[in-house]
């Protein structure tokens, strides 16, 4: 697989450099000290240099050696250990989450490179991942005295760490967890006793401690999620000065079997089989009235990873349209159906072949122009000292989230199929990477809360914030871009149907409303994953034809005999290409929803199972 690990620069260098403006970002003082717009080119190259060379080894242990357990214990492949520690101690881990880290990357910037780490291994990273996300909870809602103990060794990726919210009774029913938490006489030490499952590197030999974020009730407090408190409990209790002094009754009782991504250790956690496990609060106990602050700050956490899970599917999307791209121009299979007499050619001269290219790179960049955007108003939202600025782009943020975990990681599934396609045979083959990569990317619309709760999310409260003036705002923004662009030379129609396709959306939001005013609130549930989808076709659509507008900018600059004619034409031609072949879901989905089919609701559930 490491020969495999195709990738490129270019496409991020036009979004940093050409498409986005990072020169605000850039200008915050964060950043304004360390980093200009010239020294992108060198970080991205920089970084797919070690994802090359050091990251993408390790992939080829991800099924060959994969996470083992035995004994308690879990073994993950060495060359694991050693990409782990090179991203830690050279700065592409977790200290870019570290406020007092001086140097971090902007945000854009450094989900670019992070795109190449995933792309290059998608098993190694959660262990990155998962330890920047706990880290950074406890730098915003522990005690001085917790973070000291912890931050810092997390940031530095010294320990790793986790977030442990799934019991085999409560998978995505948080609120129905039975994991205990029962106050000790140490202020904010808590005894933690339950179970938990599908842990994502819940014990691991890379680090000699792991800081697991635990959900728990504290004995009182109300019934379902608004009772539940986050604990910090490591692996190993630490003392008053950080060091380590022995085990904390955190025991490892298996790992999954999974389809993909082995080299991952996915555990079964146990928390005070012996009554000896300890956890430090995060935050407040409980009100008075049983309401603690968990799930609020777990959301936080969790918000960052369903980022993170869309970008991820992304990455192996990448490399395997890049893999099919290179593919498509090697192998040499049958002959033009136009002059069936003519020698054998390339198959990227085949019509069909170049359809399934070209619909590989049109979702490849407007997922990432999505994705890339957002990360982009991350640190507008961090760094402005605009309350109004920061007001709007919360709002965008919140509505993006769902929208790039749940409609990325459904796409790329489809899409690294429609790679293995392009490979015939031979896709099918363990001895391509495609296999593969279709194992691997299966999971991410499954992580991090399925993609039935992302659309949920999206329908039952995206919709609603503010009263519904937060989304009506977003869809106000997309059609004042198709109106503003109405006349942009050569793209004058796939404005027209950008703006025609809103009015379809707005006709979605009122079928529901209907549905709601008649007494069939069911209608929303059952067409929520379809309405998600067309959000995405939707969001996708307003970013891929704001790059076209660039890129024909450019090509009208430097015209046809411009060494990167090829780069810009392509951009144009990917938009044309969604507008007409992918967009068009959305106006199918319209229809469905208006015509109310109810046959999911009517059927017999004997009839689901007759077998």
């Amino acid at each position: 697989m490491a020969s495999n690990f195709l990738y490129s620069t270019r496409d991020h260098k036009f979004i940093l450099k050409e498409w986005l403006d990072m020169e605000k970002i850039l200008s915050f003082d964060a950043y304004k000290d360390y980093y200009s717009i010239d020294d992108i080119d060198m970080i991205l190259e920089q970084a797919l240099k070690v994802a090359k060379e050091v990251v993408a080894p390790s992939r080829d242990d991800n099924d060959a050696v994969q996470a083992v357990f035995k004994d308690g214990k879990v073994t993950v492949p060495q060359s694991f250990k050693d990409a782990y520690w090179f991203l830690q101690q050279n700065g592409w881990g977790a200290t870019n989450e570290w406020v007092e880290y001086e140097g971090r990357l902007p945000e854009p910037l450094f989900r670019a490179c992070g795109e190449y780490f995933a792309g290059a291994n998608a098993a190694l990273m959660p262990y990155v991942l998962a330890t920047a996300g706990a880290a950074k909870l406890i730098q915003n809602f522990g005690s001085e005295k917790v973070k000291k103990l912890f931050a810092e060794k997390m940031f530095t990726g010294e320990w790793a760490g986790t977030m442990c919210l799934t019991e085999p009774n409560a998978g995505s029913d948080v609120g129905d967890l039975l994991t205990k938490a029962i106050p000790t006489e140490q202020e904010g030490v808590y005894k933690i006793k339950g179970t938990k499952c599908f842990i994502t590197g819940g014990e691991q030999d890379i680090t000699e401690n792991i800081v697991h974020l635990v959900l728990a009730r504290v004995e009182g407090a109300k019934k379902g999620t608004k009772g539940i408190s986050l604990f910090v409990v490591p692996k190993m209790w630490v003392d008053d000065d950080g060091n380590i002094v022995g085990p904390n009754d955190v025991q490892c009782v298996g790992i999954e079997h999974k389809m993909g991504i082995k080299g991952s250790a996915t555990c079964v956690m146990s928390f005070g089989e012996n009554n000896e496990c300890r956890g430090w609060l995060l935050g407040n106990p409980p009100d008075a009235e049983g309401n603690a602050e968990g799930m609020a700050q777990m959301f936080q956490m969790m918000n960052g990873a369903r980022m993170e899970t869309g970008h991820a599917a992304l990455s192996e999307t990448a490399v395997a349209f890049h893999n099919a791209a290179n593919y498509a121009t090697e192998r040499i299979q049958g002959r033009p159906f136009t002059n069936p007499k003519s020698d054998r050619v390339p198959i990227i001269k085949h019509e069909d072949v170049r359809r399934m290219l070209l619909d590989l790179k049109a979702y490849v960049e407007a997922m990432r122009a999505l994705i890339f955007r957002t990360y982009w108003y991350f640190d507008v939202l961090h760094n402005t000292k605009d309350e109004e600025e920061r007001k709007r782009t919360q709002g965008v943020i919140d509505i993006a989230t769902p929208i790039i975990k749940a409609y990325c990681s459904d796409r790329a599934w489809e899409l690294c199929a429609e790679a293995m396609q392009v490979f015939g045979g031979n896709g099918y083959s363990e001895e391509y990477p495609i296999a593969e990569l279709c194992r691997d990317v299966k999971i991410y619309s499954i992580w991090e809360g399925t993609n039935y709760i992302q659309s949920m999310d999206l329908v039952g409260r995206k919709w609603m914030m503010g009263k519904g003036a937060v989304f009506a705002a977003w869809l106000a923004d997309i059609e004042k871009f198709a109106e503003e662009n109405a006349n942009a030379a050569g793209l004058e129609k796939e404005m027209a149907v950008l703006k025609d396709a809103v009015n379809a959306y707005r006709e979605i939001q009122s079928a529901i409303g209907k549905y709601f005013g008649e007494g069939k609130a069911y209608m929303m549930p059952l067409y929520a994953t379809r309405i998600l989808r067309a959000t995405g076709d939707l969001a996708c659509s307003h970013v891929i034809l704001s790059q076209a507008l660039v890129a024909q900018k450019k090509i009208e600059e430097y015209g046809k005999d411009h060494y990167d004619y090829a780069f810009y034409q392509g951009k144009v031609m990917a938009a044309k290409y969604f507008i007409h072949n992918i967009l068009p879901h959305l106006f199918m989905i319209r229809d469905i929803i208006k015509d109310g089919d109810i046959s999911v609701i009517e059927v017999e559930e004997g009839a689901l199972t007759i077998y």
